[in-house]
């Protein structure tokens, strides 16, 4: 019965979150997209910190209560993320095959999709909006469960690892208090929805984002010095200044161009038709924000205080792997679009990802 029911926890979760999703009353906001069959901006409903906030009540309640253990996802794990897998990849078929061939292989279809935006009852409900929600609401989930595994089974709490579960459960709410500004980011703009979005936030992100947690939640502290497991939190917070500075920098650039961006009077290229930011965060290197991320990623391997445990690495791994292949398809992309105009900013700003290494 424990395993059936740990399989199918994450379908009742997503199926509680997308509950809340409808439910929550909000404004359409305008992103940056444009419908391919009517011209228009589209408008997305972005509810989601209310969602984050609603969730996490209702796991305090049911755990309150004891109808639901807290630690109940920590101790089901291996069996969620198998029925979350299971859900990814019916998703992931399911949204490939609505949708006509791009005229790429099938198995190319499935990876990256055939659509773009795909909206339910105009824009109700906008599948890249619920993914990352789903995603981002059932990390935090796990995060907490974790957590309280980690209080009342270990004798020596770690206070790292407890900051690894504040690192995770600040990615969480920063990301969908600011969920208006991801509508003008990579994602939504050239990403179609297929296996690897609807996969990567149905299994991969509320999961692997975890990797550090589940293989020390059960150890001790390591008895590493206080001071170098605050400056891993420096660390986590300089990664997220990078990006989430250089996002909003762009959202207002996008949104009012001549806006001051703390105290930084917008530089630009253009070509009369399209303009690109050569100053600020976006001077210092095109994609400041994939070093921003990344760094985050190092400061929670780190701070879980088990060097020597590989498996905690797995996931600034992963972010190298994904930011470096992202940033050579994002160059693709805007030298189509900006042509002459893209050499000029790229001999410019001639870094990619690290200032003055890469």
């Amino acid at each position: 019965m424990t395993i059936f029911l740990g399989l199918i926890t994450p379908l009742i979760a997503y199926a509680v979150i997308t509950l809340l999703h409808m439910v929550i009353p909000t404004k359409r906001r305008p992103g940056y997209v444009k419908s391919d069959a009517t011209g228009e901006v589209l408008k997305y409903r972005t509810n989601g910190i209310f969602v984050l906030v609603a969730s996490i009540l209702l796991w305090f309640a049911l755990g309150y209560l004891r109808l639901v253990p807290y630690v109940w996802l920590y101790e089901t794990r291996w069996w969620g993320l198998i029925g979350a897998v299971a859900i990814g990849l019916a998703f992931s078929l399911f949204i490939v095959l609505r949708y006509p061939s791009t005229g790429r292989s099938f198995f190319a279809d499935l990876w990256f999709g055939r659509s773009k935006d795909v909206q339910i009852n105009d824009g109700f409900v906008d599948a890249k909006v619920w993914l990352y929600l789903v995603g981002a609401v059932m990390l935090q989930l796990n995060v907490l469960s974790f957590a309280a595994f980690h209080l009342e089974n270990v004798t020596s709490v770690n206070p790292g690892f407890l900051l690894v579960c504040a690192m995770l459960t600040w990615f969480c709410f920063e990301y969908l208090i600011f969920e208006r500004v991801h509508l003008w980011t990579y994602d939504f703009i050239a990403e179609r929805v297929g296996f690897k979005l609807g996969f990567g936030c149905l299994a991969f992100y509320p999961y692997f984002y975890t990797v550090a947690l589940w293989f020390t939640a059960g150890l001790p502290n390591p008895r590493i010095p206080v001071w170098l497991t605050i400056l891993f939190g420096v660390l986590f917070l300089f990664g997220w200044v990078l990006t989430r500075g250089s996002n909003m920098q762009k959202y207002l650039f996008k949104t009012a161009p001549d806006a001051k961006f703390l105290w930084i009077t917008p530089k630009v290229l253009s070509d009369g038709k399209h303009s690109l930011l050569v100053n600020g965060f976006w001077g210092v290197s095109r994609h400041i924000n994939y070093l921003g991320e990344t760094l985050q990623a190092v400061a929670i391997a780190l701070a879980a205080g088990y060097f020597g445990v590989w498996e905690v690495w797995l996931y600034p791994i992963y972010y190298i792997a994904l930011f470096v292949s992202r940033q050579a398809d994002d160059d693709k992309v805007c030298r189509a679009k900006y042509g002459e105009l893209w050499d000029e900013y790229t001999a410019k700003v001639k870094y990619r990802i690290i200032p003055r290494l890469y």
